[in-house]
């Protein structure tokens, strides 16, 4: 069994800590009382419905707990009435990930990819990498999204855009829901793939840095999931689109995720 460093210590007990403070202390069995002063459930009712002890459970929080079990932090993940998506996360951080990364694309992995986002066209499409670079991407997402090509490639990157661009705020409908998404999903790919990539935790640095909304969303310690969502921005000719867009992995190349999105208005295919 695999062992946390340091680093991944603090990040587990960074996220169970923000999710026992965002549990009311009556869904952890706990009574509420208007002189607490301090957010969320007690430690002492996560670890009793956990059946560990309190300090155990503080240490966990505070990163000095140790490795725990798979069957300790499952329990710990009920007590704390964790979601799926932010199991996984817990997992995540504990035990890592042993998947290579596609960082970039060979020539003929280039060629064959670009083959695919071109037959998607009119749909915008998209391959972004482990810390979201956009590596390759088809006429309608630079007519629709972003013309990628005039970016210098360190620029071609989806968080770089959405919120060091002065402009993405003006052309995203909610920009904040649609952020607060985005980071969330961020988040949860990061740990997936943090090991074995070289750029991805710096971008988070560089952003916490360089933009105060990034930076209070980050905290929020939020994790999340892109499935299927709808997205409203303006075109750059001045209309307004609702599309909706999916993103999936490719097995062969792990790390990388196409996306695409579909106009919810077929008037705009």
């Amino acid at each position: 069994m695999s062992t946390m460093d340091g680093s991944r210590s603090s990040e587990l007990g960074a996220f169970l800590r923000a999710r026992r403070e965002q549990l009311a202390p009556e869904e952890a069995g706990g009574a509420s009382s208007s002189r607490r002063r301090t957010p969320g459930a007690r430690r002492s009712d996560i670890a009793a419905r956990a059946s560990i002890s309190v300090e155990w459970y503080t240490r966990l929080e505070q990163g000095r707990g140790g490795h725990p079990s798979q069957l300790v932090l499952d329990a710990v993940c009920k007590a704390l009435r964790l979601r799926p998506e932010d199991r996984e996360h817990a997992f995540l951080l504990a035990y890592g990930s042993g998947n290579v990364l596609h960082e970039d694309l060979s020539p003929d992995a280039r060629r064959h990819l670009q083959g695919l986002l071109d037959r998607l066209d009119p749909w915008p499409a998209y391959i972004k990498s482990p810390s979201w670079d956009v590596l390759l991407w088809n006429a309608s997402a630079t007519r629709t999204l972003s013309d990628y090509s005039s970016l210098v490639p360190s620029e071609r990157n989806i968080l770089r855009i959405l919120f060091l661009d002065p402009d993405s705020q003006r052309r995203i409908k909610d920009w904040r829901t649609e952020a607060a998404r985005t980071v969330a999903t961020f988040r949860a790919e990061l740990v997936r793939w943090s090991s074995q990539s070289i750029t991805a935790p710096g971008l988070v640095q560089e952003l916490i840095e360089a933009s105060p909304d990034f930076r209070d969303i980050w905290k929020l310690n939020e994790v999340g999931r892109l499935g299927e969502e709808n997205k409203t921005f303006l075109l750059p000719e001045g209309s307004w689109v609702t599309m909706r867009y999916e993103s999936l992995s490719l097995d062969a190349y792990p790390g990388l995720g196409l996306v695409v999105y579909s106009p919810v208005d077929p008037g705009h295919a």
